[in-house]
Parts: structure tokens; sequence; C-alpha cells
């Protein structure tokens, strides 16, 4: 598995000054604003990329356009339509043909296959005749995915003013086999579905994967001794290990915003309590004591409170307490019943599931439970993820039937519903932070 660090693949100056400056008051210009269900997206023109191996040019710039469309907030135009095929990143463009084409957003990029990779991605302004972006790039030979990845996220982060979500991955359940018989092994891939592995070989199932703030440790659900329980597993060794020895099952376990703890849940004497561990083992700490069943523990970002689910007051709704335990409040207040609440990595939303009137929602809420907004309803959809920008929900959704579960994306304002294509059926996605 090769690793890139994002630091040293951001090597600006590759062409010199010229390509790395840029125009604050076109920056002011160009750019998206996102306002609710009313928004249009951005049309860009992304020519191919200049290489000496054309069709790898080709692939790099499709990834980047597939990006950059999937997200919801850019409409790349049809290359085959642009008074330009290739794209030149060391020439100032004719800006006359691309505003006679209607063209706003100019992206012009090169990209080059050898010892390593190296690419630079100019953005420009056709109006304004002014450069928005300029950056270049250069990384292993194993790394081209991500080097489009990367080159998305600038322009991205450049024209939206939020940050990229595209050099990421997404953890999941890989589901296969009969319905009454489903294999459940642990699953990783490219946000966008590319470059699958399979974590685990299906002898034990395994269930809720949830990555670590660093990437590379995940905590999951393991039933290799009959009864599920929390395992630790590190990505860049493969090597696993059970958390803890507490009770007669532990399950939907979840780090701290620091990586130091995992909160889970505890089925001990007929109660299902919440506690905490450090990753580096020790005495679990009780957060919770009880009868009702409280799980699905998530941290804020700042690792001060923790949501959870519990029944409670009768039926599942989600409460907040301290990150120590105690004082828990009540803040889901529709109708129907509440679970898997997740804190959004910028501390401003929560993304949970909702039962009611017959049909599973994915919705969002502040965390003091105003503002509930439903975002997405199916016959059976649980289990939303963050985007490590806070602007996107990665769920699943089962059709029922012979069927199995599908993976299914939705940004925050309910638009740009999308499914996720894998190769098997899959559930539980567990969306990584930027790789570093």
């Amino acid at each position: 598995m090769t690793l890139l660090s994002r630091r040293s693949a951001l090597k600006l100056g590759l062409a010199g000054s010229a390509l790395l400056a840029t125009s604050p008051w076109a920056m002011a210009q160009l750019r998206i604003v996102v306002e609710g269900a009313n928004f249009q997206p951005l049309p860009i023109a992304i020519p191919d990329f200049a290489s000496s191996d054309p069709t790898f040019g080709r692939e790099i710039a499709d990834i980047v356009r597939n990006n950059l469309k999937r997200s919801g907030l850019f409409l790349p135009l049809d290359p085959a339509s642009l008074p330009v095929q290739v794209g030149d990143v060391n020439a100032t463009p004719d800006f006359n043909i691309w505003r006679t084409a209607n063209v706003d957003a100019l992206v012009m990029g090169a990209v080059e296959r050898g010892g390593q990779i190296s690419s630079s991605v100019r953005v420009w302004d056709t109006q304004q005749a002014a450069q928005v972006v300029g950056k270049s790039y250069n990384t292993d030979p194993n790394s081209a995915r991500r080097i489009a990845h990367i080159v998305s996220d600038a322009i991205y982060e450049q024209l939206t003013g939020g940050t990229g979500y595209f050099d990421t991955r997404v953890i999941y359940v890989a589901e296969s086999g009969p319905k009454a018989n489903r294999t459940r092994r642990l699953a990783i891939m490219d946000q966008d579905g590319a470059n699958v592995q399979y974590l685990t070989d299906g002898s034990n199932m395994a269930l809720t994967p949830r990555f670590g703030p660093n990437n590379d440790l995940v905590t999951y659900m393991n039933f290799a001794d009959g009864n599920p329980q929390v395992y630790l597993l590190q990505l860049s060794t493969g090597q696993q290990q059970r958390l803890a020895n507490v009770g007669s099952m532990t399950f939907a376990p979840r780090f701290s915003p620091d990586g130091n703890t995992v909160a889970f849940s505890v089925e001990q004497a007929g109660a299902t309590n919440l506690y905490a561990v450090g990753t580096g083992g020790g005495q679990p700490v009780q957060l919770t004591s009880g009868a009702a069943i409280d799980t699905a523990p998530s941290y804020s970002p700042d690792g001060s409170r923790i949501l959870f689910e519990s029944d409670r007051g009768g039926s599942p709704q989600i409460y907040m307490m301290g990150a120590s335990g105690g004082n828990a409040q009540r803040i889901s207040f529709g109708q129907g019943s509440y679970s898997t609440p997740v804190w959004s990595p910028k501390g401003d939303l929560v993304a949970f599931t909702r039962q009611s009137g017959g049909q599973f929602h994915i919705g969002v809420m502040n965390p003091d439970g105003s503002g509930e907004r439903l975002l997405y309803s199916s016959f059976h959809a649980e289990g939303p993820t963050w985007a490590p920008n806070g602007r996107v929900i990665m769920f699943f959704q089962d059709p029922g039937g012979n069927d199995g579960p599908r993976l299914m994306s939705v940004d925050i304002w309910g638009r740009n519903v999308l499914t996720i294509s894998t190769e098997t059926y899959a559930s539980d996605p567990s969306w990584s932070a930027l790789r570093g």
C-alpha cells in the first residue's frame, strides 16, 4: 500500500513563479456560492491533460472531471465540445475563444509518468482573464489516481472556499453470497469506488468498521469469538487485536478525535452501556449505567462531548453527555425513533438515521436538536458517515427482496444523491480524513 505525503506532493513552483501567481481579485469573482436547493452547478472546462502519453493525460483529466461532477457543485463540459482538446499549462489561454464558448472556469493541466509522476494545473477565470489556481505536484509512479484527486481538491477548495474531500478513502463491509448466508468482510476503496482492497477474508463476520483520525487504525466488530467483540486493525501492518475484555458482547465502536480512545457498547447481565478504553489497552471506563440500551457513541470534534443512542425514554432517541459520562440530555424530538448519530467534522451538524412513517430517513440537525432536515428517505437506509469537509454524507441503502445493500451519498442540502459503485453489496461505510 503506497502512502503519499500530502505535504511532499504539494511542491509548488515546478513551472516557475508565473504558474503560482494568483490574483486575489479573480478568486473573489470566480467563486461558487451554495444556497440550499436553489444552487446551479458551475460549468467548468477541463481539456485533456497534456502528456507524452495522451491516454494517460486523458485518464487523469477524466478522474478530475468525474470528481468535480460527483460533488454536485460543478458541471464539467463535454471535452469533445471544447475549442481546445488538450490543455497547455505553460501558456496563457486565448480568453476570447473561451468566452465565445461561454466558459467562465477553465482548467489546464499537464502530467507525465516516468521514475515519478509530475503534474501541474492552472485554473483560469476567463471573464477576468486571470489565474485563480496554479499548483504543481510530484509523487511516486503508483499514485496516479491520488494526483488526480489532489488536483481535484485544489480546484474544489479554491472555487468553493471549502475543503476538498477527493483524496480520501472509505472502509466498508463487503457483502456477498445468498441473503440467508452472507459473507461479510472488511474492504477499503478510494472515495470514488476505485482501488478496492479486502482487509479480512470473511471467515469471521466483520461489521461497523470505523476509521481512526490518522487513517491507519481501524476499529470494528469481529465475530471470531462467537459473540461480537471490538477489535483494532492497523492498515499499514495488517495486525489486529481485541480491544477490551469486558462483558459478553462489545460492539458499536468509534474513536475519539485524538485517536487515543475508543468508545463502545458493552452488553452485560441484560444491560447495554457505554464504555471507553485507550487504544493501548488498560481498564475500560464505564460511561453510562442503567437498564436501557445505550449504543452508537460519537465524540464531538473537540472531544468534550459524546452523542449516543438510547431507549431509556421508551424508544430509541439521541442523547448528549460529557465525554466522561453523566448528565445525558435528549436532543431528538421528531416523530419516530432515532439512531446512529454522527457528529460532523466541523461540529456544526449531527447526522442520524430516523424511522418514521414506515420509512427510513437520513437527516441532519444542529447539536442542540434544532433545525432538523431529512435529506433522503427510502424503504431502508441507515449508517451515515461524513466526508471530512462536512458537506457530504455517505450511507447505505437496502432495496429489500433478494438484493443487497449499496452505498449512497447525499450533500447536506439534500441534493446530488449518488450511488457509489462497489464490486459487491456494501454496507456500514466509514469515511477517512484527508490523506496525509
